[in-house]
């Protein structure tokens, strides 16, 4: 049984008044999404205040979800419009969470541990060109990063981003292929900096 199956046995589960089928689902998904929102939020009060308002309103929709789309990318969906709604009403743009800062630690700093050569020298390297891939995606408009993050962290396909984030796939592929330039460009100086050091 895939976990479209599974989410779908779920749903309809909540939908005939089974709550804590949805709780299943809130376990299933809230790091995930609180991944997500710490890519668009301030600071942690804020993500956890707007993942509970997504799993809120997702809640209240489930009777309407029909199933055209897997559930997580309808939930995404949610959970992307609440932090936008929420950064609107703050009117708070979206700031880069520290590098550590996210509970999973799936940021890019994981170059660190594809490293051969454990010299001070190479770590300090891929720290650094880590540092600037998050700051790269930090620096990104909310379009671009939201599509990135999708793509490169939670490996959506481009099918469900378009989804999630209620846009052509055209649109989508062209985000993520702006949003890759953007990041090429700002690391472009240290990898040919860093490749006529020599170690």
């Amino acid at each position: 049984m895939s976990e479209r199956d599974v989410d779908a046995k779920l749903v309809a589960r909540v939908q005939a008044g089974d709550k804590a089928a949805f709780d299943l689902l809130v376990l299933k998904y809230q790091r995930k999404i609180l991944r997500l929102l710490s890519r668009m939020l301030r600071d942690q009060s804020e993500i956890e205040d707007v993942m509970q308002e997504a799993f809120i309103k997702a809640y209240r929709a489930l009777p309407q979800f029909r199933g055209d789309s897997a559930f997580y990318t309808w939930l995404y969906r949610i959970a992307i419009n609440t932090a936008r709604n929420w950064m609107a009403s703050q009117s708070r743009r979206p700031s880069s969470p520290s590098l550590h800062q996210s509970e999973d630690g799936e940021t890019f700093d994981e170059i660190d541990n594809l490293t051969d050569n454990n010299t001070p020298e190479s770590l300090l390297a891929s720290r650094e060109i880590a540092e600037s891939v998050n700051e790269s995606i930090q620096a990104l408009p909310a379009e671009l990063r939201t599509a990135i993050v999708l793509r490169e962290i939670e490996g959506l396909s481009y099918e469900e981003i378009a989804q999630a984030m209620g846009c052509p796939i055209g649109t989508v592929r062209s985000r993520i292929f702006r949003a890759r330039e953007a990041i090429a460009t700002k690391l472009r100086p240290m990898i040919d900096h860093q490749g006529d050091r020599r170690w």
